[in-house]
């Protein structure tokens, strides 16, 4: 590249702004007579980077790195001196003299491409009768909007750029590296995105650098196409409607990233311009630093079914490390951004954004959500969540979360600051939370109580209702031979039950078998009547702990908790009132006590 005139580096010096230019890929707060920040040069957790806006220079007390304009974006973007020159140049509207010093830069000329591609797509769109223009006035997409967003259109040809491109002196091959074209067997050129709307990409500086394509006939595959990495377009670094977005996030302080390109519109739609897409891929820890250079704070705004819930997980792992405070908001299972501010309105959207809550907090929901009665289950919910808390930076962040996933499954909190340790170390985090079945003792004795009176009548089985069984008795071997027991319609043949179990469950059923109290009929039932009643009891004393737990959760419905409450104890007084009429139960003491005999005929103990 030739030799630029000093009077044209001094002139495109003088007429960019400093903090505007670094503003592009830091979030600068105003210091006195300076701007602080994060540097971008280095990893820090206290902002240590200033730019002076009077001597249009910048300089970082931890890493060292200072300079100009120039040199800025030479180190963020890996340009050399001529082509910031020529880039900061373009965007002040200063012309560069050319000498002959040779051609343009590689990445000069791939923009260059990009943007007559861009010029042809807009021109394509405005074009009477276009498949593209009724497709996005299909969409509600008003002409201020896609004029905003560059919104451009490819007829179903196969050298409409390709023709431009040439017309433009542009040869075929700077056509192909930068994705425009493809090229068949033949050897000849083709339009990659044919036959579609384009999403132009660009830059922080508003430079095009890619584009994105939605289909728009029956069956075309895929539905969303890319333009392919190429050395100005990186998937995983780039956003969507980025240039757009960068005042308002630092304005708010605050990033809402979405996954397409119709979400980031429809926010914008909805009066939130500080809002970013990905293109195509999920989130990248390139696209995590992006962010923290920018904000401290990111709302995911996901679909609700399962494949957003999982998105969220991934991108809790690239943004927490970044020290990022996450929050979410999951859609109603199929909705989108754009179908919700169909259906409810801009304000309902901006709402659902302004109060999402933490994304952590919606992690542990979705892990505790199946259930977390048995030991088991814990563990796995622990182990589910563990490995996020583990990239949380913060210890005081960290030991919160910890305490609060400990109270949603019902374990101790220093059980999941273990099971975090351990998924630090790349360990298994299930193994930090006791999973053992620990029956205690008046549960056990009840069980075991229940299943001889089977064993001994087995008609009495009658009297148990089947419904919600499993969950009443709980896990282990004796509530496995009273429900095998229970499944029993014809005469007991204990040996055919046997088959039916597990090894522990049928060496309880056959000690059971050779016991030799023997139990008449009218105790057995009274017996078994009580027996249930005691189960049901603890169940409800189960339901009041978890409800105590839901209750300290501060996004908890509590109108909702306090209905199930009275339920709760409406169902008490039930079996309050059961329990005088039939003296016969003794509700033993809910202490895990060791296990003993079988109590006297008709007494659960």
């Amino acid at each position: 590249m030739g030799l630029i005139p000093e009077e044209i580096v001094q002139k495109v010096r003088d007429h960019t702004d400093v903090v505007e230019l670094v503003g592009r890929s830091v979030g600068l707060k105003r210091a006195g007579r300076n701007h602080k920040g994060l540097c971008p040069f280095h990893d820090e957790k206290t902002p240590s980077f200033n730019v002076n806006p009077d001597r249009q220079s910048y300089f970082c007390f931890g890493c060292q790195e200072g300079g100009d304009v120039f040199s800025f974006l030479m180190k963020t973007e890996n340009l050399t001196f001529a082509e910031a020159v020529r880039t900061l140049a373009a965007d002040c509207g200063i012309e560069v003299p050319e000498t002959a010093g040779g051609e343009q830069g590689l990445a000069e000329r791939l923009f260059e491409a990009n943007a007559l591609a861009q010029s042809r797509y807009r021109a394509l769109l405005a074009e009477p009768d276009n498949p593209g223009a009724a497709y996005l006035a299909e969409r509600g997409l008003e002409p201020d909007t896609i004029a905003r967003f560059g919104l451009g259109f490819v007829p179903d040809r196969w050298d409409t750029v390709a023709r431009a491109l040439e017309q433009a002196g542009i040869p075929a091959e700077l056509g192909e590296r930068a994705g425009l074209l493809s090229r068949g067997k033949s050897g000849k050129p083709y339009d990659r995105l044919r036959g579609r709307v384009v999403f132009p990409i660009q830059d922080p500086r508003g430079r095009f650098v890619g584009f994105g394509g939605r289909a728009l006939a029956a069956g075309q595959e895929p539905k969303y196409l890319n333009t392919p990495e190429s050395p100005i377009f990186r998937k995983r670094a780039a956003f969507y409607g980025f240039p757009f977005a960068l005042e308002p996030i630092r304005r708010s302080e605050r990033a809402v990233v979405v996954e397409g390109y119709f979400d980031r519109i429809a926010l914008h739609r909805a009066g939130i311009e500080g809002c970013v897409a990905t293109c195509g891929t999920a989130l990248t820890a390139e696209h995590g630093r992006q962010l923290r250079r920018r904000t401290g704070e990111v709302v995911l705004l996901f679909d609700g079914d399962e494949a957003g819930q999982s998105a969220v997980e991934r991108s809790l792992e690239v943004l927490l490390p970044e020290r990022l405070r996450v929050r979410a908001v999951l859609l109603p299972p199929g909705d989108d951004p754009d179908s919700f501010l169909a259906r409810e309105g801009a304000e309902s959207l901006r709402k659902l954004v302004d109060d999402a809550p933490s994304a952590l907090d919606l992690v542990i929901r979705r892990a505790v959500a199946g259930g977390c009665s048995a030991p088991w289950e814990k563990a796995d919910a622990v182990a589910r969540v563990a490995p996020l808390l583990a990239r949380l930076p913060s210890a005081v962040e960290r030991a919160g979360f910890c305490e609060r996933l400990g109270l949603a499954v019902g374990c101790d909190a220093r059980h999941v600051e273990e099971a975090v340790r351990r998924a630090a170390r790349g360990e298994d985090a299930r193994d930090a939370i006791p999973i053992a079945p620990r029956r205690s003792g008046p549960a056990e004795r009840n069980l075991r109580q229940l299943a001889l009176c089977l064993i001994e009548h087995p008609e009495l089985g009658r009297r148990v209702p089947g419904e919600g069984l499993e969950r009443l008795l709980g896990p282990g071997a004796l509530a496995e031979v009273v429900e095998a027991l229970l499944a029993v319609s014809g005469p007991l043949d204990l040996e055919a039950v046997a088959a039916q179990l597990g090894d522990e469950a049928r060496t309880e059923l056959r000690a059971l078998a050779v016991s030799d109290r023997p139990l008449d009929a009218d105790a057995a039932a009274r017996t078994v009547d009580d027996t249930l009643r005691w189960f049901r009891k603890q169940q409800i004393k189960q339901e009041k702990q978890a409800q105590t737990r839901r209750m300290r959760d501060p996004d908890a419905d509590m109108r909702t908790l306090l209905e199930e409450k009275q339920r709760l104890l409406e169902k008490r007084r039930r079996l309050i009132s059961e329990t005088s009429e039939s003296p016969t139960l003794e509700s033993p003491k809910d202490d895990g006590g060791s296990q003993s005999p079988v109590g006297p005929v008709g007494t659960a103990v």
